[in-house]
């Protein structure tokens, strides 16, 4: 995911509209009667520069915005920093609430804005899984990651193979940006399709 930092104060500020977001739900019932593609119930927000005190706090904020309570059975939250310094904060909800995990990913972007963070703000991703019905695209068990890109207000595909290697399948990507475009601001610039290596939740054996 170190590409992502050519994203990282090097473009043109612009209002960023995270109410697309909302657009998700309905783009996932899209992308399951094309691709047989279903959410996983997983999703993140990732993000750079919030350190120390500010962190701690941070991690505060989200957990009562998400009323994180695993014995009432409220959303699972979890913090990582992956090998290049971004941190990242992965959200769960049972597969089937997609709409509630939409919700989440927007009040933690919009909690981050409010808190002075937006600029360190990079992208957030949901997760889909291939469930092999028919018409499906992609064998049982491989995933694929819709990503929004906070400073450009855009979503594009991502579609790790599952062979172990850092690789990605372009044709099953460019079939599901041309699937999508009627229900997402899809992003037309190609070389801002950024890798997202190792993002909570992809290649995961686990979902609700």
């Amino acid at each position: 995911m170190g590409i992502l930092d050519t994203i990282f104060g090097r473009s043109k500020p612009v209002r960023p509209d995270l109410d697309r977001l909302f657009a998700l739900p309905a783009a996932a019932l899209t992308l399951e009667a094309g691709t047989g593609y279903i959410p996983t119930g997983a999703g993140s927000v990732c993000f750079a520069g919030v350190e120390g005190g500010a962190f701690t706090r941070l991690k505060e904020d989200v957990r009562e915005l998400l009323d994180v309570d695993e014995r009432l059975g409220a959303a699972p939250v979890a913090f990582s920093q992956d090998a290049y310094g971004y941190t990242w904060l992965a959200a769960r909800r049972p597969a089937d609430d997609l709409i509630t995990l939409v919700n989440d990913l927007h009040g933690v972007n919009s909690l981050l804005e409010e808190a002075g963070f937006g600029p360190q703000l990079l992208c957030s991703l949901t997760v889909f899984r291939a469930e092999g019905t028919e018409g499906g695209s992609a064998p049982r068990g491989h995933d694929l990651a819709l990503v929004y890109l906070y400073k450009r207000g855009t979503f594009y595909p991502f579609a790790p193979r599952s062979d172990g290697t850092e690789s990605r399948d372009s044709t099953l990507e460019l079939q599901v940006r041309g699937l999508l475009a009627g229900d997402l601001a899809m992003e037309p610039d190609l070389e801002r399709w950024f890798p997202v290596w190792g993002a909570p939740g992809l290649g995961e054996a686990d979902r609700y």
